[in-house]
């Protein structure tokens, strides 16, 4: 059984085939869940990211988790809200289904993503939870490998408003 579960809580502590990071294109840290995976991971998460050459927007690059207990990190770098006038939502949308191609192609069957763009990127959160969700479900729909998806939010109203879209969306 195929599943998107929703749960508040720090993405560094999850354990899962894989994490999903909300990077920025240069892939070398920042701050928010960037920052805090890069932490958590250790200096050698740094190291192998310097070899990928950045990332672009709404594409998704893989590396080892080290010291978290996931087996891998996958790198996605969403896009910064300019007013909905620049691609934001398919840039947003294609972080979320590269991210889970690429977990489906290193046999991930638990993936858990963070809300992508929605911190210092400003999308609006109640714009880019539906895009997200369904993004997620329509992969699901014939994935291989991937079996269960967690969005693992910060706070509560970010869990709040995945909760609202997770409903939306199953309704529809």
């Amino acid at each position: 059984m195929k599943e998107i579960t929703i749960t508040l809580g720090d993405i560094t502590t999850v354990k899962v085939d894989a994490i999903v990071n909300a990077a920025n294109t240069s892939l070398l840290g920042g701050g928010g869940v960037d920052g805090a995976i890069h932490r958590a991971a250790g200096p050698q998460l740094l190291a192998e990211c310097r070899t990928l050459n950045g990332c672009r927007t709404g594409e998704a690059k893989i590396t080892k988790g080290y010291r978290l207990p996931s087996k891998y990190v996958i790198h996605t770098p969403g896009p910064i809200w300019q007013g909905g006038t620049h691609h934001e939502r398919e840039l947003l949308r294609n972080s979320y289904v590269n991210s889970l191609k690429l977990a489906e192609v290193h046999d991930c069957r638990t993936v858990a993503f963070p809300s992508i763009s929605t911190g210092v990127y400003h999308f609006p959160l109640e714009r880019a939870a539906p895009i997200a969700i369904t993004a997620i479900q329509d992969f699901l729909q014939s994935a291989k490998f991937v079996e269960q998806v967690q969005m693992v939010c910060f706070d509560a109203g970010t869990k709040q408003a995945y909760d609202h879209a997770l409903t939306q969306v199953n309704e529809a």
